[in-house]
């Protein structure tokens, strides 16, 4: 049981690890956006538009295994 808890207490430090990068890069990614739109609006409104089609995808395809359960 202590084993247990300790996997998980050691899990949720990495996670937390984790969440503190990603929050570091998404601010990247938006800073790149910005800059990306101020030098072609047309080129990143299109790239952005592909973006969303494709996330959107992942969400179905994601949906579907959650509905495997």
């Amino acid at each position: 049981m202590r084993s247990k808890n300790n996997k998980i207490k050691n899990g949720l430090k990495l996670i937390n690890r984790i969440q503190k990068i990603r929050s570091r890069n998404n601010k990247n990614w938006m800073d790149l956006l910005r800059l990306s739109l101020k030098l072609d609006f047309k080129s990143t409104s299109k790239i952005l538009k592909d973006i969303v089609s494709d996330d959107k995808k992942i969400s179905d395809l994601a949906k579907k295994i959650y509905r495997l359960k």
